[in-house]
């Protein structure tokens, strides 16, 4: 069953990502938030929920601990006082050298011939997501007619 492959892997790849990650604390999901931050700069949460599909109700107690914990923080800078952006403090900065090593480890343990494999997997598993949606979707859809 493909389904219960991609879960595998899914699995696996989360228990790889929790021991790389332990030694700090993080969490995959936190990682995943620094990640964006780094890569993209300060956000608002609506844009790292939607980039990260991650509900409010996750994120928000997610976000609250990496703040606790002194890695991001969470400012009101719009005139619209809904909008809070999240930026990464010094220290949630100084991760960034600190954890530079876990992307290779992950990408060595995919088992991945090179780069262009790698691309093409996430192609194809950005295609399956996109069409698993769909599939949700249309399923709510179709249980409401």
């Amino acid at each position: 069953m493909v389904c219960f492959s991609l879960y595998a892997a899914t699995r696996a790849t989360t228990q790889a990502y929790r021991a790389l990650l332990e030694p700090w604390g993080l969490t995959y999901p936190q990682y995943l938030v620094l990640v964006q931050l780094w890569v993209e700069g300060d956000q608002s949460v609506t844009t790292l929920g939607d980039r990260l599909q991650l509900d409010s109700g996750t994120l928000s107690p997610l976000l609250r601990r990496m703040e606790q914990a002194g890695w991001v923080e969470k400012q009101r800078r719009s005139p619209d006082e809904r909008i809070v952006t999240v930026t990464t403090t010094e220290r949630g900065e100084e991760l960034r050298a600190e954890l530079a090593h876990i992307p290779q480890r992950i990408a060595a343990g995919t088992g991945l011939s090179g780069q262009e494999a790698a691309r093409e997997l996430i192609e194809t598993l950005q295609r399956l997501t996109e069409t698993m949606h769909r599939v949700a979707s249309d399923a709510g859809t179709t249980r409401k007619e």
